[in-house]
């Protein structure tokens, strides 16, 4: 996925006046799905490190659930919430303290884990929650100290006798990441806890989330294998005629069959000029005879996601200038891997895509192709398609990225993008999605060899319903 903005989220409807009466009129519309957790162990030392990292009491707060009132909605727990608690479900909160507490006063936990009390008329909608007064609560969050969330105040109130700073996710004021969620929670500490200074603590988990454990690596893989069979089905499904939604909708029936909760992003499946617009998500358009088609397709598998993109010719083969911008695409993708290992940054890489892709090709004026490579190279990859990350500092192994060269000529009605998930290591790097072809002669020949399949069916031109 190219490196520019990106939308989601969710609702959960509620009344304090709802009774049993009433409750079929105003049904709530969240749904928190099921994921495969890591183990408590996994979560808590991700505390203790994020703990040691400063000298104040840090609280970080879930998603309410009232993010959206979507009917679609899937709930997506805030990623650095997740991160350290593995929690998926509405209305939580952490409260982590410093080790050097005692020596302040707090004779209180080191971490403590807010729910909110449970609903038993909003259950009969949205299925059981977790709630603070549960028997297996400690086990099944990883906590020792569980309370109800209308503590909380209370537990501020005191840590404000002997701390004047209190750490929180801040939105930055050039960034909308996280908006309404992150400005909502500041003015409710601000007024819940006045006179408490507030600190980011962002960059220390995002310094954290940039390096993988081998858990998160699982469940990146997972996601993007579902991804991988699904742009193989892609290949091997388009052709002209057939409309973009309907590869899109191809495509997210693999990721579900595969145990994805939900699309990392929205499908991009566009043909023709469709190819130049890098976030195109209408899949509206028939593809016609001699269209490209770029396919930024991925799933998300208990919260991990994947993000892939390959160019296709409709018709299985490249036009002579299709197949030359997409072999300088490929050969700056190249060019980058032979720069990747340990220490790099992004920033190299970037000037190593664009030296590759200005001095190769020419557009239609004679012109360098530089210019028509709009996005950065690629973005780190984990809980969030763009994860969080620290640009200051280099690569290193453990993270993932994606390599994501791309050249986008709307007068000419090429656009190409290759798209990559890779694996920094001790040594260099490792390609997750190296299954999935990249080479232009290789993509012909998946959709060759799909075309002589539709033949013998007598399946060629069926284009589905519209």
């Amino acid at each position: 996925m190219n490196t520019s903005f990106r939308p989601s989220r969710c609702v959960l409807l509620r009344t304090a006046l709802l009774v049993a009466a009433s409750a079929a009129l105003i049904a709530p519309a969240a749904h928190a799905q099921y994921r495969t957790r890591e183990p408590n162990s996994e979560y808590a030392a991700r505390r203790e490190r994020l703990r040691a990292k400063v000298d104040a009491p840090i609280v970080i707060f879930g998603y309410a659930g009232r993010e959206s009132a979507s009917e679609a909605y899937v709930f997506n727990q805030e990623t650095n919430f997740y991160y350290l608690t593995g929690h998926n479900e509405e209305g939580a909160a952490v409260l982590l303290i410093p080790s050097s507490a005692a020596a302040k006063g707090w004779a209180g936990p080191k971490e403590i884990f807010y729910l909110p009390p449970r609903n038993r008329a909003t259950e009969r909608w949205n299925g059981p929650r977790l709630g603070p007064d549960d028997a297996d609560v400690h086990e099944k969050a990883g906590f020792a100290d569980v309370r109800n969330s209308g503590r909380i105040v209370a537990d501020l109130t005191e840590l404000a006798q002997n701390y004047k700073s209190l750490y929180t996710l801040m939105a930055s004021p050039n960034d909308n990441a996280g908006y309404p969620h992150l400005q909502n929670w500041r003015g409710w500490l601000e007024k819940n806890d006045p006179g408490v200074t507030l600190e980011p603590i962002n960059l220390e988990i995002a310094a954290l989330r940039m390096v993988k454990s081998q858990t998160e690596l699982a469940l990146m893989q997972k996601a993007i294998d579902a991804s991988i069979d699904a742009h193989f089905a892609a290949m091997r499904m388009a052709r002209p005629n057939v409309w973009e939604y309907q590869i899109a909708a191809r495509m997210q029936e693999i990721h579900f069959a595969a145990g994805c909760e939900t699309e990392a992003y929205s499908p991009i499946v566009g043909a023709g000029f469709n190819s130049t617009v890098l976030h195109y998500d209408k899949v509206g358009n028939q593809l016609q005879d001699g269209d490209i088609v770029v396919l930024d397709v991925a799933g998300q598998y208990s919260g991990y996601t994947a993000d892939i993109t390959r160019t296709l010719p409709a018709n299985g083969k490249f036009t002579a200038r299709q197949r030359e911008i997409y072999d300088v695409v490929y050969g700056a993708q190249q060019a980058v891997f032979a720069a990747l290992k340990p220490g790099v940054r992004m920033r190299e890489l970037q000037r190593v895509a664009t030296d590759y892709i200005n001095t190769h090709g020419k557009d239609s004026h004679g012109d360098p192709l530089g210019k028509y490579f709009i996005h950065g190279i690629g973005h780190h990859l984990g809980l969030d398609v763009h994860d969080a990350n620290d640009g200051s500092l280099p690569l290193a192994a453990g993270m993932v990225i994606t390599v994501e060269p791309g050249i986008y000529i709307p007068e000419e009605k090429l656009g190409v993008r290759i798209e990559d998930d890779v694996l920094i290591t001790d040594s260099g790097y490792t390609i997750l999605t190296q299954r999935l072809p990249r080479s232009a002669d290789e993509i012909e020949k998946i959709m060759a060899q799909a075309k002589t399949e539709r033949a013998k069916s007598g399946s060629a031109g069926d284009s589905g319903p519209r």
